[in-house]
This record gives C-alpha cells, sequence and structure tokens, in this order.
C-alpha cells in the first residue's frame, strides 16, 4: 500500500542524493523528470509530493549539495590569515571537484554550463556571489586587522578565487587529475599577496631560524 503516491520505504535524503547527481550531471534543462525519478526511485506522484515541481527540486538539490560538498568553504574563512584561508579554499575545491564516485566538477558550475532557464541560472549565480561576497568580506577584515596591506582590493581578490575555483570545476569535469588542480594551487597562491610583516614582527621574528649559540 502507498500514501499519495510514495513507494514503502521511501527515503527523503537518500532520494534527494540522487536528484543532486542527476543535476550536477545534467544540469537543469538536460535533466528530465523520466530520469530524476528513475535515480530516486520514487514516481512522479511522489516526488510532486515530497518535493513540488522540478524547479523546487532543484532548489532543494543546490542547498543539499552545499550543505554536503561545501564545508571547505567555511573552514577557509575561519583560519587566521587571509592567505591561509585563499589557500585552503582553493585546495578544499580542488579536492572537491574530484571526488572519486561523485560526478566530476561542482554542481553550480557543471550545471549552470548545462542550464538555459534564467531563473535557475539566477540561482545558481547568486549561489556563487554568495559565497565571493563571504571571501571578499573576509578580506576587508584582514585589511582592517593589517594582515593585508591597505591597498589591496579585497572584492578583486574574492572575485580571483571564485575565478579559479570554477575554472577547477570546468578542468576537472575535463578529466584533469586532481594532483594537477593541486599544482595550480601553488601557482595561483604565488600570485595572492603575502601577510604583512608587522615592524615587530620584523624586529623580532618569531618564526626565523636562530643563530646557533655556543657555550
Amino acid at each position: 500500500m502507498t500514501v499519495s503516491g510514495r513507494p514503502r520505504g521511501f527515503d527523503s535524503d537518500i532520494a534527494l542524493d540522487a536528484a543532486v547527481n542527476v543535476f550536477w550531471r545534467r544540469g537543469y534543462d538536460g535533466a528530465s523528470l523520466s530520469e530524476l525519478t528513475a535515480a530516486m526511485g520514487i514516481n512522479r506522484p511522489s516526488l510532486y509530493a515530497a518535493f513540488g515541481d522540478k524547479a523546487q527540486l532543484f532548489h532543494m538539490a543546490l542547498r543539499r549539495y552545499v550543505d554536503r560538498n561545501m564545508g571547505y568553504v567555511s573552514a577557509a574563512l575561519a583560519l587566521p590569515t587571509a592567505h591561509e584561508v585563499a589557500t585552503a579554499f582553493l585546495v578544499g575545491n580542488a579536492v572537491a571537484v574530484t571526488r572519486p564516485g561523485l560526478p566530476a566538477g561542482c554542481l553550480s558550475v557543471q550545471a549552470a554550463v548545462a542550464t538555459e532557464g534564467s531563473s535557475q541560472l539566477a540561482l545558481l549565480s547568486e549561489n556563487r556571489a554568495t559565497i565571493q561576497a563571504l571571501f571578499a568580506d573576509r578580506f576587508r577584515r584582514a585589511i582592517d586587522d593589517g594582515d593585508l596591506a591597505a591597498n589591496e582590493d579585497p572584492d578583486e581578490l574574492a572575485t580571483f578565487l571564485i575565478t579559479i575555483s570554477s575554472g577547477f570545476a570546468i578542468r576537472a569535469a575535463d578529466g584533469i587529475p586532481r594532483d594537477s588542480l593541486l599544482a595550480l594551487v601553488r601557482r595561483a597562491m604565488a600570485t595572492f599577496p603575502a601577510p604583512v610583516e608587522s615592524p615587530t614582527s620584523r624586529a623580532h621574528p618569531s618564526n626565523a631560524q636562530k643563530e646557533p649559540t655556543h657555550a
């Protein structure tokens, strides 16, 4: 017996994870309802009852993807210096877009490539803009704290990171291995501004190698 078309044993989290993978691989336009319901193991009445229409399902899938696959963003933002923040974000992104058993790339980038609907593209763009704004705010704080030079542009630095990470997603989908992306992280970070060295740290370099003493 079923209730509202919902099969016995229906697990909405498992079904939503399956929808994430379909949208990840196919984009919004390319993911048909037949493909979605087959992957989710449910029928159309069950999909409508649990998730609403296709657009609502896509919104839920994107939120699910962000919650389960983009924890590295908040972890990076919590680090003490802007240079560490940027490095951790790019490393985390390189790892996230090359995870075995999952589609290569990033849902918000891959789906955008295969999506033409203006409302869905706006949703994906908004997701990237939200993350970019978080990094811009973090870099403004780094300037206020004296970690970054006052003449640095926090919005430009944030745009730089999001552009690099979007490129990682596309190249991962092309089959570029993780090691190659991590090498590009090192290349990108070579151009990122180093932490400002304070006069105190120059006079008393806590991390510098001390001259050996002789008894």
